[in-house]
């Protein structure tokens, strides 16, 4: 697993980590899904969640929402996960990549922007998180990974939770365009601070 440690101005360390898998078994706080706009479930990881979670998820979407704008995020309860430790799970939006001239880099980081500044609201700690648009919306992946490093990074320069975000990528294309993408930040960290922590 690669990780990066980032240092907060108060001096504690958030720790943004990789790893291949199941998000549905991970243990988190809360966990991120990657929805669509109309908050509908679907494939790859969005029903995946769904099913996991069963229909209690979906019950309360439809009770509390109706539909998320691209770029933006809605949060729940966890359905079933809280069996896993899951408390909530954060719905965020990603772009269909329509060739990369319609804000879809934009609204990509605002998803995750939008994912963490929600986690941060509800005390979540640890964070799950998949490769938002990387599926069926056909974002270019070291783009998305890029896009998703950076903009997670960032949120956790900032005080309060969470305190650890982990990608859990179940593709292994997905995984080596994200390791490539937090090696990259890796280095140009070294460069500026003299070298973070690799684990």
């Amino acid at each position: 697993m690669t990780a990066l440690q980032i240092v907060r101005p108060d001096g504690r360390v958030a720790r943004l980590a990789l790893t291949r898998g199941d998000i549905t078994r991970f243990q988190a706080d809360a966990i991120v899904n990657a929805a669509n706009s109309e908050l509908a479930g679907g494939g790859g990881v969005d029903g995946a969640i769904h099913i996991a979670a069963g229909p209690e998820l979906m019950t309360e979407l439809r009770a509390r929402h109706r539909g998320c704008p691209t770029g933006s995020a809605v949060i729940t309860g966890a359905g079933r996960l809280v069996e896993h430790g899951v408390g909530h799970v954060i719905h965020a939006v990603g772009p269909i990549w329509r060739g990369g001239g319609r804000g879809e880099a934009e609204q990509l980081a605002s998803a995750y922007h939008s994912a963490l500044a929600l986690a941060r609201e509800v005390g979540a700690v640890s964070l799950a998180i998949p490769a938002i648009s990387c599926g069926v919306y056909g974002y270019p992946l070291d783009a998305a990974a890029s896009i998703a490093i950076d903009a997670v990074a960032q949120e956790l320069t900032m005080p309060g939770p969470p305190d650890v975000a982990t990608f859990v990528l179940r593709s292994e294309a997905v995984a080596e365009a994200f390791e490539r993408a937090l090696s990259a930040r890796l280095d140009r960290v070294g460069e500026m601070a003299g070298g973070p922590d690799r684990k």
